[in-house]
């Protein structure tokens, strides 16, 4: 599942660089996202965001979720959506992050569920 969910790639996800395995260790390489997780900015209170700013952040996320359930070649299953596995770049924009427990479906096999 790491291959394919490395081969996703999407303005609104944040990006596998890389994985490594060695023994029962696991690391995986991701982009920086330098604002951090939404709930940070969120309950932050000494940073507010503006209207346009939360606008850009739920448009984010909406496209995202829709590429994943949608748009892909396989249906992705997040199964962990929250605020605080979004992560908010420069620009205000969300990426979707910790696809830990994720699940992958044909896009046959999901019709038929």
């Amino acid at each position: 599942e790491i291959e394919s969910l490395g081969r996703l790639r999407h303005k609104n996800l944040v990006n596998l660089q890389g994985w490594c395995k060695h023994k029962n260790d696991l690391l995986l390489v991701y982009d920086y996202i330098p604002n951090g997780s939404l709930d940070s900015l969120l309950f932050s209170r000494s940073f507010v965001l503006d209207w346009d700013q939360r606008f850009r952040i739920l448009k984010g996320v909406a496209v995202g979720l829709l590429y994943l359930h949608e748009e892909w070649e396989q249906v992705v299953i997040h199964r962990d959506v929250k605020s605080s596995n979004f992560l908010i770049d420069g620009d205000f924009n969300a990426h979707l992050g910790d696809f830990g427990l994720a699940r992958l479906y044909s896009k046959t096999t999901f019709k038929d569920l």
